[in-house]
């Protein structure tokens, strides 16, 4: 049986998680950048929220793309 097409929608799968863990991760950072410089003495609680979120969207990003790859095996 041809997986050809099956490996083309888990690479473009893939691909879309990894855009949005970009975007998700990029938007926290900026927010992070903005609430610091509106707040610098709350820099290292909200630095520390960050990661904790960062963390969690690489996580879950991690997550859907290996989904995506092993879902083509069967």
């Amino acid at each position: 049986m041809d997986y050809s097409m099956a490996w083309l929608a888990a690479g473009f799968g893939a691909g879309l998680v990894t855009l949005g863990a970009a975007y998700g991760i990029g938007t926290i950072a900026g927010k992070a950048m903005e609430a610091m410089g509106r707040q610098p003495e709350a820099a290292g609680d909200i630095k520390g929220s960050m990661i904790v979120a960062a963390a969690l969207i690489e996580g879950v990003a991690l997550f859907c793309a290996v989904t995506c790859f092993l879902l083509n095996k069967g």
